[in-house]
This record gives structure tokens, sequence and C-alpha cells, in this order.
């Protein structure tokens, strides 16, 4: 597809606490920048136009919990599978549509708790992904004050940066989970990132490089 043709789509709702509005206005600028033309849509029918779905470079989704129908499900994991990218951070993807396994399935992460609410840890790259186009240059470690994501998660992910939650009461130790991966899905990319609470977080310069690339990279 030429660069001036390629389109994104940023589908936008569900709970209002994570800004879907204001940190999805942070973004387009960076994917108009990149040459997409981007449209944006609070309606999740738009999922059911599979064809239309296909001709898109990126869907990016920032919709915390809401419902999806089985429809909609099959309608963006068939976009994915035929080569549409799908990207996020935080809870716009990982804490979204709960109760559709298929869903969940298809990001690779799902989204349990964040002990401690707003807490000080790292974001620590993976070493043996330093060089991974997303992450590379950036330092080992990048500090924030944030929420902290528990998420559940599978092989199928290649993690490219982690974030250790300290032993709790009810755990005994340390539990190490996956902050930034990428999925491959059919001929599609999937980018998550669970760093991206508030508008703030975005424009963490090491974050927001995160994102952005995250971004472009499952655009393909």
């Amino acid at each position: 597809m030429d660069v001036a043709q390629r389109r994104a789509l940023v589908v936008r709702g569900g709970w209002p606490g994570h800004s879907p509005v204001e940190t999805t206005d942070v973004v387009i600028p960076w994917l108009t920048e990149a040459g997409l033309t981007v449209s944006v849509t609070d309606d999740l029918d738009w999922l059911l136009d599979v064809p239309l779905l296909q001709e898109l470079s990126l869907i990016v989704p920032c919709w915390t919990m809401g419902r999806m129908s089985a429809e909609h499900a099959a309608g963006l994991s068939a976009a994915v599978a035929g080569g549409t990218g799908l990207a996020g951070w935080h809870g716009g993807i990982v804490d979204a549509f709960r109760g559709r396994p298929e869903y969940l399935q298809l990001v690779g992460g799902q989204f349990v708790a964040h002990p401690g609410g707003m807490v000080d840890h790292s974001i620590d790259i993976v070493p043996g992904r330093a060089d991974h186009e997303i992450v590379a240059g950036l330092p080992s470690r990048i500090d924030v004050h944030t929420e902290q994501y528990w998420v559940l998660s599978d092989d199928l992910d290649e993690v490219l940066a982690t974030t250790t939650i300290a032993a709790g009461d009810t755990w005994d130790r340390p539990v190490t989970c996956p902050a930034v991966w990428t999925r491959r899905w059919g001929s599609g990319r999937v980018f998550v990132c669970t760093v991206g609470h508030a508008v703030e977080d975005l424009l963490t310069p090491e974050i927001a490089t995160v994102v952005r690339r995250g971004l472009l990279w499952a655009a393909g």
C-alpha cells in the first residue's frame, strides 16, 4: 500500500477513568506525522465491516472494560489475521472486553490487578530483546510512577520489557509480568504497552518512544 493511502482507525470509549479521548489525542499526531490518515470512532460496529478493516494499516483500541459481541470480536480478529495491525496501551487494550475470550486471546494479556495503585516502579527491557526496533537505544530500566499492571499472558507473546511486583500480603514472592510485548496473529502484528494510565504517562519521553514506535511497528 502506498504510504499516502495508509489508514488508521482509533476506536475509543468505555470507562472514562483512562481518558480515552485525551490519551488518543496525544498519539493521533504521531500517526499523522508518520503519513497515516486517521479516523476516530466511538462505535464498535465498525468492527463488523471486515473488508473495510482489512484496508486499514492499524487499529488502535482505547476502550477500558465495556462489552464486545462475538461478532465484533470475530471481525477484529479476522482483520488482524488478514494483516491489519492492532496496538494500544494500558487498560484501553488489556483491560478491555473482559467477558470476550476471543479478544483476550488476540491481545495476549489480561489485566487482573495493580497492587498499591499509583506506585514507583520500573519497566525493565529484556536483555535479549534490547535490539528490537521498539526499544532499541532506550535505557535498560525506565522508572515510572503510575499503575503497575499485573497481567496474565502466554508465551506466544514476544516480551520486550517486564515489570516486577513486590511480594505482598497474599503472595509470598515478587511477580514478574510482561509490560511491553508484540504478538503475531495470522498476517497481523499486535503491540501492547501496559503503561499509559494518564496523559502524563504517554508524555514521559521513554514511554512516548515505546508507544510511538509500537504503533508504527504494528502498522507495518
